[in-house]
């Protein structure tokens, strides 16, 4: 067999392998994907002992073009909802992810300057330690670039390996830990988290009546003006009949306002300035009236604006919620369509369907991947990742590499969404598919590189030790962060366990927190605001980190 043939055969079995180790579960823990690394090990230390040869170069290859699947994929995911995430949660929740990562990145700092670990060392600790395997292949890149490491070197891998288990480990201690400290009772959080109103994502509605004469005669257009763009009025039952609340018309006293908003205090403001919020149902069954929706699938509507289409449907039909990426938003007038989209129509049957022909609603499209863009973000990424920053004093221009280029660019590009024909919208089956095959690959070929020496390192090297240093960068910004916002920010304790697993981006620490409350799904809400911010850091860090470390070598 060829040594390309042998490799790509190896990389099978440590796939096939390093997927049933992730597939073990303790007390609802598992690895995961992270089983990969653990199964390239074992059979790297069966090929170094046995004398196989491998082909180097072809590994390196295939560890290159999975980490770029892997990262594109992930940019492509958040994209959409990578902007929106930080305006809807404000800056609190995002600014405590972050506060974490700088921590750590603080700690690992500290043990370089304070206990002398060398570079190379401490950035795979410090990837292992807060699970996020981008981050390993980001802080390798950056070193092989600045001259400090040799391409397919496994001592930032090795670092890796050892601190990972712990890191996995140290997010549900750190969970734990905070609830023992405070006394939490889970269903006492549950009840709180419940009981505010601002505690869930998602939209909220009302059915208002109109009782204030102040705004008895004026037109709906002048509404929208006084209750703002994150509050619709997207049915309006008039003298017992349903009327679409088109911009001309006008509010008469007794009329029923159904009104849908972003947040809680949006919609209690707008509630108190129309009237009083009525019981009564403003259900369009057995009516001319539909809710319905249509997904954006025509190309003679990307980049349109909401406004257009209303207009055009001549004040008949109301848009009253915007699906993108998993994120129902309100269907502001200015926001602009992309593939994808999905549209809550309200009015007359026949004008609903005339509108939805127009938007396309063909959900047989959202199956079909369209390469060409697939490969046009990548080569820009590549480019992008490989634009030289120089820094004075360094040997080497620093650059974002094939983990960072990539990223931003997708990233970019999912949030645009279309030029002309061009769709940068991922079926998310493909978007899973292309994420998971890029992870896989990269870390069989880590595991197998670093299996060589992973035994000795951790029975007669310094593996203990760097044991304890990847629990340390685990467990001080976990800890302190999460101690500082229970105590003095009073943060509900099951939207504090979904920030600590997102400022990991460790699914299985997800699971974990959605388990301590099957009930609520605060802590997925939580998860999801941070991830977006949180992975662009974890892949940015490292290579921050390696310009200070260097400078200070």
């Amino acid at each position: 067999m060829s040594g390309i043939g042998f490799s790509i055969l190896l990389l099978s079995v440590i796939a096939v392998l390093g997927l049933a180790i992730g597939a073990i579960r303790l007390k609802g823990v598992s690895l995961g994907i992270g089983g990969v690394l653990f199964g390239g090990i074992l059979v790297g230390h069966v090929v170094h002992h046995g004398g196989w040869a491998v082909d180097r170069e072809a590994l390196h290859f295939i560890r290159d073009f999975g980490l770029i699947l892997f990262v594109y994929a992930i940019g492509n995911q958040v994209g959409p909802g990578f902007f929106s995430a930080l305006r809807k949660v404000g800056l609190r929740l995002n600014a405590l992810a972050a506060a974490i990562v700088l921590l750590g990145a603080l700690t690992t700092l500290a043990l370089h300057f304070g206990m002398g670990v060398a570079p190379e060392v401490l950035l795979g600790i410090y990837s292992g330690a807060v699970t996020n395997t981008p981050s390993l292949a980001a802080g390798q890149q950056v070193l092989v670039e600045l001259g400090h490491s040799l391409p397919g070197s496994g001592t930032a891998a090795l670092g890796y390996a050892i601190a990972y288990p712990f890191g996995i480990v140290g997010i549900l201690l750190s969970m734990w830990l905070i609830r023992i400290s405070f006394g939490i009772s889970v269903e006492a959080e549950a009840a709180s988290l419940a009981a505010d109103e601002g505690g869930h994502g998602g939209l909220m509605a009302a059915n208002v009546a109109v009782r204030n004469a102040g705004v008895v005669g004026i037109t709906f257009a002048e509404l929208a003006q006084l209750i703002g763009d994150r509050v619709i009025c997207s049915r309006l039952k008039s003298g017992g009949a349903f009327k679409v609340p088109g911009p001309e018309v006008r509010l008469a006293a007794g009329d029923l306002l159904h009104l849908v908003a972003s947040d809680a205090a949006a919609l209690k403001r707008a509630t108190l300035l129309v009237g009083v919020e009525v019981e009564e149902s403003l259900s369009t069954r057995g009516t001319s009236f539909r809710s319905e929706r249509a997904v954006v699938t025509s190309d003679a509507v990307l980049g349109r604006r909401i406004a257009e289409l209303t207009f055009q449907a001549h004040g008949n039909v109301v848009i009253s919620r915007l699906h993108r990426a998993g994120v129902e938003l309100v269907a502001r007038p200015e926001s602009v369509l992309q593939f994808g989209d999905i549209l809550n129509f309200v009015g007359p049957h026949e004008e609903i369907e005339r509108l939805s022909v127009q938007v396309g609603n063909v959900p047989a499209r959202l199956n079909q991947v369209q390469m060409l863009p697939i490969f046009i973000g990548i080569g820009l990424g590549v480019l992008l990742g490989s634009v030289p920053v120089v820094l004075p004093g360094m040997p080497a221009p620093l650059r974002l590499g094939l983990a960072g280029g990539p990223l931003i660019v997708a990233i970019l590009l999912a949030r645009l969404g279309s030029i002309g024909r061009l769709h940068w919208f991922m079926p998310p089956s493909a978007n899973l598919a292309l994420r998971e095959l890029g992870i896989v690959l990269f870390l069989a070929v880590v595991g197998l590189e670093s299996g060589a020496g992973f035994v000795a390192t951790l029975v007669r090297g310094d593996g203990l030790t760097w044991m304890a240093y990847g629990a340390a960068i685990t467990l001080i910004p976990l800890l302190g962060v999460g101690l500082f916002a229970r105590r003095v920010l009073r943060m509900n304790y099951l939207s504090l366990c979904g920030l600590l697993a997102g400022s990991m981006t460790d699914p299985p620490a997800l699971a974990f927190a959605n388990a301590v409350h099957p009930g609520s799904d605060a802590a997925a809400q939580s998860y999801a605001a941070v991830y977006p911010l949180v992975m662009f850091l974890r892949i940015l860090s490292p290579q921050i980190m390696a310009v200070v470390l260097l400078l200070g070598v």
